[in-house]
C-alpha cells in the first residue's frame, strides 16, 4: 500500500523570506545608538538589580520572550531548581506537580503501559512537546532533574513558539551551563523503598578574563518504590559542560548529557475492589464483592526490564552585535535508545478464573500481554535566533526572527515470543513464576520514519509610551514526513488474508502550516498588567512520526491537520517590591479536526470538536524576609462540543482531566540555619475513556496528599534534608489505564533523607 499527499507546494526561499525581514532591521538597529548612560571605565560593569528570588523567575528561558513575565501576555510558570529542591523532586514529573492541572493521568492504552514522562496538560496529551534548551527532546523516557536549572511550562498554544504540537503548551528544561563561578556541590540520599542517590555538581573557572569554564554534572540511583514490589529504578548519567568567552560579547557552549537506565517498569494494578468496579461477567456477579488486591501488589514478571541510553551534545553560540542586536545559535544531536518487556493484562471476564466463588484467594488472573518495545529516536536541530530592539522614545519594537532545521528519524523493531507467564493469583501474584518461550527473535514487523521540518518565525513586541504592549508572532513550517513498516494481519485489519500475513505500509506526507499569535497587554503600573491573547497551533498526521493507513486514524495522511485556537486575558501583579507574583487567567481553547464517524453512511470525517474553559490563578515569590510560597489553583470544564463522547461515565466531559486542581508549597527560615516546609496537592476526580470494557471504574475519586520538609545547616558546607511524603498516608489512584483494568496507586507515606555539601 502506498499513499502519499502533496497538500500544499514546498514554500521556496526561507532564508531569502527571512533575511528580507531582518536584515533591514538590524540594520536599523545598528544604526540607533544606544540610550545615553554614565557607563564609566570602559572595562566596568554595573550590576543593578534585586536579590536572587529562590522561587520567583524574572524571565522565562526562551530568546522569543523577551519582557519580565509581568509583562509577558500568556499563562507561563517557571519552575526553579530551588523549587525542586526542596521538594527533593527527581524527575521532570514530580517537579510539574507545581503547576496545577498538569501531570500523569493515563496509565496507558488497553493492554499497554506508558513509561515515561506521560504528561496530560489542559485536557491533552503534552508528551510529545517537551523541549530541552528550546529543541524537541523524543523518546518516552523518564527525565531526571539533576542537571535542570529550571522548568519553563508554557500554557495555551505553542504553534508560533515551538511548531507542531499538542493544543495546549509546551515544556522546556534548561540545562545547567559552565559558569563564572568556583563551586563543588553535591548530595547523598537514602530513604524508603530501599532508595540510594548520589549528585555532583563542579564547576571550574579556567581563565577569568576571557570567561572560560567547565562544568560537570553527575548522578547515580539505585531505588525501589515506596509501596510497589519488584518495580524498581536505577539510573546513571554525567553532563559535563564547557564555556568561552563569558567576559565577551561572543559566547560558545557545548553541553553534553548522557543518561543509561535499567528498570524494572510497572504495568500497574488490578482494579477489582475500587469504587464503581463491577463484575465483567454477568454469569458471575460475585466478581463485584472481591476484595481490593493489595495495592503492593506487582502482576508481571521479575524478569521485566525497560532500559534506555541516552546522548545529546548541544552547541550554543550566543552574540552581541551591540546592546540592541544580539544572535543566537542553538545546535543539537540527540539519540534515545529504549528496549523493554512489560507484563500487562486484560482483566476480562475471559481472563479471571474463579475455581471457588466463596474463596477470592483462589481466583486467578491471567497475565497475557507480555509488551515489547525496540526503538531508537534521532533529533538533528538548527536553530538560529536574531533579536534587534528599534525604535526611541515613545514607540519602540523588539523583533525576534529565525529559522529552525530539525530531522528526526525513528525507528521500530517488532519481536515474536516474548515469552508466556502462568496466570497470575489475584491476590498473591508471583513476580518470580517462571516465563517461558522467550526467545525474542525478530518477527518481520517494522516501522521506520523520517521527519525533516524547516521553519521561519518571527515576533514583534511593540512598547506604546509607557503602559502598552502588543504583541504579534507569525510561523511557517514545511514538513516532509516518510514512514515504510510491515504490521501483521489480523481478522478484522485485513479480512482478505490469513491472520499473521506481513503487510507492506508505505506512507508520505508533504504540508506547510502557519501559526500565529496576536495578544495586547496594558500596565496600570509599573509592576501590573492585564492582557489579552489569541493563539493557535496545528498537530499534522504524522507528529509523532507515525503515519497509519487506518480510515479512522487521524494519523492518515488523507486528514488535515488538528488546528487549536485558544484565547486567554488575564491579569499579572508584582507585590513587595516585586518580591511576590500574582496571576490570574482566564482561557478557552477550541479543537477542531478531530477525527469522528458519521453514523449514516459510517465513514470517517473531521467534524469533531472538543473544549476547554478555565481558570486559574498563581502565588509565587516571597512573602517576607526567609518566608517562600509557590501555590497555584485551576478549573477547567473539558468537554467534547461535537462527535461522540468519549469517557466510560457517557458524559461529553475530556478524559483523564481533573476539574479542580491545586498545588501549594512553602518554606520558612526559623532560624538562618533550621527551615521547614510542607505543601498539599489535590488532583480531582478523574474520568477514564471508554473502549467497551466491562465492569470496570469509570472513574477515580479526588484526593488531596501532604508533604513536609525539614532542613538544618550545619555549616556553610554541610546541610541536611529531610522530605517526608504523603503524610497522612493518603490511599489514591494516580492514575488509571483506558478500559479501567488497571492503575497506578499513589506512594504511601515514605521518607527521604538527604546530606548537600558544598565548597
Amino acid at each position: 500500500m502506498a499513499i502519499v499527499s502533496r497538500k500544499h507546494a514546498q514554500p521556496r526561499y526561507l532564508s531569502t523570506a527571512l533575511a528580507a525581514v531582518l536584515l533591514p532591521a538590524a540594520a536599523h538597529a545598528g544604526d540607533v545608538p544606544p540610550p545615553a548612560l554614565d557607563a564609566g571605565p570602559a572595562n566596568e560593569v554595573k550590576v543593578v538589580g534585586a536579590a536572587d528570588n529562590p522561587f520567583k523567575a524574572t524571565r522565562a528561558s526562551s530568546s522569543k520572550y523577551t519582557e519580565d513575565l509581568v509583562n509577558t501576555a500568556q499563562s507561563v510558570t517557571v519552575i526553579k531548581k530551588e523549587l525542586i529542591e526542596q521538594q527533593g523532586a527527581l524527575t521532570l514529573t514530580e517537579a510539574l506537580r507545581n503547576t496545577p492541572g498538569v501531570g500523569t493521568f493515563f496509565l496507558g492504552e488497553n493492554g499497554n503501559t506508558n513509561t515515561g514522562d506521560s504528561i496530560y496538560m489542559r485536557g491533552f496529551d503534552s508528551s510529545a512537546n517537551i523541549y530541552v534548551d528550546g529543541l524537541r527532546d523524543i523518546g518516552s523516557i523518564s527525565r531526571d532533574t539533576f542537571n535542570v536549572e529550571q522548568i519553563d511550562v508554557l500554557k495555551g498554544p505553542a504553534g508560533t513558539d515551538t511548531g507542531r504540537g499538542a493544543p495546549t503548551g509546551s515544556i522546556n528544561l534548561v540545562s545547567k551551563r559552565a559558569n563564572m563561578e568556583e563551586s563543588l556541590g553535591g548530595s547523598v540520599s537514602a530513604g524508603t523503598g530501599s532508595h540510594k542517590r548520589i549528585t555532583a555538581d563542579m564547576n571550574h573557572v579556567l581563565d577569568t578574563p576571557s570567561g572560560t569554564a567547565l562544568r560537570l554534572n553527575l548522578m547515580a540511583q539505585d531505588s525501589g518504590r515506596p509501596g510497589r514490589d519488584v518495580v524498581h529504578d536505577q539510573r546513571w548519567a554525567f553532563a559535563p559542560s564547557a564555556a568561552f568567552g563569558l567576559a565577551t560579547n561572543t559566547r560558545f557552549y557545548v553541553n553534553y548529557l548522557h543518561v543509561e537506565q535499567d528498570n524494572t517498569p510497572d504495568g500497574g494494578v488490578f482494579t477489582i475492589g475500587l469504587p464503581g468496579y463491577t463484575s465483567p461477567d454477568v454469569k458471575r456477579p460475585f466478581i463485584a464483592n472481591g476484595p481490593k488486591v493489595d495495592p503492593h501488589n506487582f502482576y508481571g514478571s521479575a524478569t521485566d526490564y525497560d532500559r534506555v541510553t541516552a546522548d545529546m551534545a548541544t552547541i550554543i553560540v550566543e552574540h552581541e552585535f551591540s546592546p540592541r542586536l544580539r544572535l543566537s545559535n542553538v545546535s543539537r544531536y540527540g539519540k534515545t535508545e529504549q528496549a523493554y518487556v512489560l507484563t500487562s493484562f486484560l482483566g476480562s471476564a475471559a481472563n479471571i478464573a474463579t475455581p471457588n466463588q466463596n474463596d477470592p484467594n483462589t481466583w486467578t488472573l491471567a497475565r497475557t500481554n507480555r509488551n515489547v518495545k525496540d526503538q531508537s529516536n534521532q533529533i538533528t536541530a538548527n536553530q538560529t535566533t536574531l533579536t534587534a530592539e528599534l525604535g526611541s522614545g515613545t514607540v519602540t519594537h523588539t523583533v525576534v526572527g529565525g529559522l529552525e532545521f530539525v530531522h528526526e528519524q525513528q525507528s521500530t523493531i517488532g519481536h515474536a515470543n516474548p515469552g508466556v507467564l502462568e496466570p497470575a493469583n489475584i491476590y498473591h501474584p508471583n513476580p518470580s513464576a517462571p516465563v517461558s518461550n522467550m526467545t525474542m527473535e525478530r518477527n518481520g514487523v517494522f516501522a521506520d520514519s523520517s521527519s525533516n521540518v524547516q521553519s521561519l518565525y518571527v515576533f514583534d513586541t511593540m512598547h506604546v509610551g509607557a503602559q502598552w504592549i502588543f504583541n504579534a508572532g507569525v510561523r511557517a513550517d514545511h514538513f516532509n514526513i516518510g514512514y515504510d513498516g510491515a504490521s501483521l494481519s489480523t481478522a478484522t485489519s485485513n479480512p482478505g488474508l490469513p491472520v499473521g500475513t506481513l503487510v507492506p505500509t508505505n506512507l508520505k506526507l508533504a504540508d506547510t502550516i502557519w501559526t500565529g499569535k496576536l495578544s495586547a497587554l496594558y500596565k496600570p503600573t509599573g509592576n501590573s498588567s492585564v492582557y489579552a491573547l489569541i493563539a493557535n497551533s496545528k498537530n499534522p498526521p504524522g507528529s509523532n512520526l507515525v503515519l497509519s493507513g487506518s480510515v479512522n486514524s487521524a494519523s492518515n495522511p488523507k486528514f488535515d491537520p488538528q488546528v487549536t485556537v485558544s484565547k486567554e486575558i488575564g491579569a499579572k501583579l508584582d507585590l513587595l517590591k516585586q518580591k511576590l507574583a500574582f496571576t490570574a487567567a482566564l482561557y478557552q481553547t477550541d479543537v477542531k479536526n478531530e477525527v469522528e464517524q458519521d453514523p449514516t453512511d459510517l465513514q470517517y470525517y473531521q467534524t469533531g470538536k472538543k473544549r476547554v474553559r478555565g481558570i486559574e490563578i498563581g502565588l509565587t515569590g516571597q512573602f517576607a524576609k526567609g518566608w517562600l510560597v509557590s501555590a497555584g489553583y485551576t478549573r477547567m470544564d473539558a468537554t467534547v462540543e461535537s462527535g461522540k463522547n468519549i469517557t466510560q461515565a457517557g458524559s461529553n466531559a475530556l478524559s483523564y482531566t481533573p476539574k479542580s486542581s491545586f498545588t501549594a508549597w512553602t518554606s520558612y527560615d526559623v532560624t538562618p540555619a533550621f527551615k521547614i516546609g510542607g505543601g498539599a496537592r489535590y488532583v480531582g476526580g478523574l474520568l477514564r475513556g471508554t473502549d467497551g470494557a466491562i465492569g470496570t471504574p469509570a472513574y477515580t475519586d479526588p484526593y488531596w496528599v501532604i508533604d513536609g520538609m525539614a532542613s538544618y545547616e550545619f555549616s556553610k558546607k554541610l546541610s541536611a534534608q529531610l522530605n517526608v511524603y504523603n503524610l497522612a498516608d493518603k490511599d489514591y489512584v494516580a492514575s488509571i489505564n483506558k478500559s479501567g483494568y488497571r492503575y497506578n496507586p499513589g506512594a504511601p507515606r515514605s521518607v527521604q533523607l538527604t546530606l548537600n555539601f558544598k565548597y
